[in-house]
């Protein structure tokens, strides 16, 4: 299974489920478009989409948001133009890429929880998340099967 995600050279061959690839280039489209929100939206999509009310903040507090989540934008922008280099140049590399995008919108989650954040209302960005996390793990099980992978003899 990790001879899958780490496969001994990064070509252009892709083994995995044909679905896992298609279903890759949206969720890549996603974050990047989530990742330019951030850095270039004027409140980063932090009240709009994720309710953070920061009409509630004095101007430097708020400002410090904004700031904190271009800063996570750009990380999230690399992440996607490392997805894209993935597409298209060494598509061996989706398993692996399943696997960060993963971990990252589950370590999100994880971070959520342990330092909630406090909204007004019911944020949209939830949803879309909840979305995101979904489909990449289906993903993610696609990409480690498929005929182009060939029984590990015993």
């Amino acid at each position: 299974m990790l001879n899958r995600i780490f496969p001994e050279h990064f070509g252009n061959h892709y083994r995995g489920h044909r679905f896992a690839l298609w279903l890759f280039s949206p969720l890549t489209f996603v974050n990047m478009a989530i990742a330019l929100v951030a850095i270039f939206r004027k409140d980063g999509g932090a009240q709009s989409a994720d309710g953070i009310p920061l009409d509630t903040f004095v101007a430097g507090g708020a400002e410090t948001v904004i700031g904190i989540v271009a800063i996570l934008g750009l990380a999230k922008l690399f992440l996607g133009l490392f997805s894209v280099l993935a597409l298209v140049r060494y598509r061996s590399m989706i398993p692996l890429m399943y696997v960060v995008v993963v971990a990252e919108q589950l370590g999100r989650k994880g971070i959520g929880l342990m330092k909630p954040i406090a909204h007004i209302g019911t944020p949209t960005g939830g949803f879309v998340n909840l979305a995101i996390i979904t489909l990449s793990i289906v993903g993610l099980v696609l990409s480690l099967r498929g005929k182009g992978y060939l029984p590990t003899p015993k």
